[in-house]
């Protein structure tokens, strides 16, 4: 039986601890946060502090992807997440009325998912892990540093030593500390070379409030759940227990953005978007929620032909993160630590095949989603700047930029169109495979060709400014008349 020490005890480490577990190994969980799980969902929500988490009461949506692999591996997690109240949610419920086809197709089920707010899913997960046979979590430890011998001549990770001055050994070290991971810096420490690191701030600012309905019902989706309005995005997220969050996001540039925090402007904001005023329906359960600092960064462990160490495995958010708006962190980090189980069985035994096979995989499973992920939010931002600026934004003549942009255009009036667009958001199939299909972009090239632009579907950037300013009521005057 191989031991194997996850460090980390959010979504990613307690899936991680129970598929390897499940699999035959002994597994120690590390958390540096001390409280546990709550054993009620109120609970979870109001009471549980997971500081090592800055995005813990922030919007969190589990896509089919991650549905379907929690199925596959862990079924009796969607059923735990059902019992705490998870919704079941089916995207294409949220087709445009605009496509006169409606009927069902073949393969139509793998739009559907369950999910929760993220205190709910991770408290599923931590109470499953706590609770089994043979996985320790220890929580309120801290990890200062890795224990490191060598390998073929290479630094490997046999361990780790904690705050307290415990060493631990293990088979395999599981990097799951999502976004602020330290195990680059530990790693340099201990004699292992420079971690590959890309790094870009998309600039991204985010003012969240969460809902609950006041009659049962959630609110109808009269637009996509990610919907740009000029020069802002609103993001609308069902989750459990009759609960929603709105998103207001943007990327920095706007000092006036700032008054979002206040109450007041938010609401006036969203209530001036038509299509979406109807997610004020409910009673308030939080203030605004403010987020930034948000980074797209990819880690690659590996100078040249050679990993930068052996015995390390990188999961989820520690091995690629990217800006949130999009939802798949929770997705892309479950199919991650998938990978990882099926890695583990092949080649645990040989520790540089393990780390060889290991960013193989990452490269042509995770990294493609990374790359997609900063291309858009790279167009979004040269797209928002020049909204800005009241120009329209310029995209090159068959680039994936306009292609994309193409597919958007497209969606409101084409059934096939809308299901590539759901599920390259569901994590199912990217994009550069659907692009990879002449034929398919050129029918959306063609669609898009007859589409006149749509009406804007909240303020617009002068109006947008007024709100901000304090001068909401003009600007809802100025919204209907448009």
């Amino acid at each position: 039986m191989s031991r194997i020490i996850v460090l980390g005890a959010g979504i990613c480490g307690s899936a991680a601890a129970l598929m390897l577990r499940r699999d035959g190994h002994d597994v120690t969980v590390l958390e540096r946060d001390r409280q546990a799980a709550p054993l009620s969902v109120q609970d979870a929500w109001d009471e549980w502090s997971r500081d090592g988490v800055a995005q813990f009461h922030q919007p969190h949506y589990l896509q089919s992807r991650g549905r379907i692999i929690l199925e596959e591996e862990l079924p009796d997690i969607v059923r735990a997440v059902e019992d705490a109240g998870g919704l079941r949610f089916d995207l294409i419920s949220v087709m445009p009325p605009s496509i006169a086809d409606r009927a069902p197709r073949d393969g139509d089920e793998r739009f559907k998912t369950v999910t929760a707010r993220r205190p709910v899913l991770e408290q599923v997960l931590s109470l499953a892990a706590q609770n089994e046979a043979g996985i320790d979590v220890r929580r309120g430890v801290s990890v200062s540093e890795l224990v490191v011998n060598r390998y073929n001549g290479m630094p490997h990770v046999s361990g780790v030593r904690t705050d307290a001055g415990e060493e631990l050994h293990a088979d395999l070290v599981v990097d799951a500390m999502g976004r602020r991971s330290q195990l680059p810096r530990w790693l340099l420490s201990a004699g292992a070379a420079q971690v590959q690191e890309e790094l870009e701030d998309a600039g991204f600012i985010y003012y969240t409030r969460y809902f609950r309905a006041r009659n049962g019902q959630l609110p109808e989706f009269r637009a996509a759940p990610v919907t740009d309005i000029g020069t802002i995005s609103l993001l609308t997220l069902p989750a459990d227990n009759h609960t929603w969050s709105v998103t207001v996001f943007t990327n920095t540039g706007e000092r006036l953005f700032k008054r979002l925090r206040e109450r007041d402007l938010w609401t006036a904001l969203v209530a001036a978007c038509p299509r979406h005023a109807q997610w004020l329906d409910g009673e308030p359960i939080t203030d605004v929620l403010p987020m930034g600092g948000t980074v797209d960064r990819y880690r690659r462990f590996r100078v040249g032909d050679m990993p930068v160490a052996t015995g390390i495995a990188a999961v989820g958010d520690a091995s690629a993160c990217t800006n949130p708006s999009n939802g798949r962190g929770m997705s892309l980090g479950l199919m991650h630590v998938q990978c990882l189980r099926d890695v583990i069985r092949e080649h645990l035994a040989d520790p540089l095949e393990f780390a060889e096979a290991w960013d193989a995989v990452t490269e042509a499973e995770l990294t493609p989603w990374y790359r997609e992920n900063v291309e858009e939010d790279r167009d979004r931002i040269a797209e928002i700047a020049a909204l800005r600026k009241g120009l329209e934004p310029e995209r090159e003549p068959g680039s994936r930029a306009a292609i994309r942009a193409a597919l958007y255009a497209a969606i409101p009036h084409d059934p096939d169109a809308f299901r590539v667009h759901v599920a390259w958001r569901s994590c199912l199939t990217r994009l550069e495979e659907t692009f990879a299909d002449q034929e398919c972009v050129e029918r959306i090239l063609e669609l898009a060709r007859g589409v006149d632009r749509p009406p804007l579907m909240g303020p617009n950037q002068s109006q947008l400014l007024a709100l901000l300013a304090g001068t909401p009521a003009e600007t809802r005057i100025g919204n209907r008349a448009a």
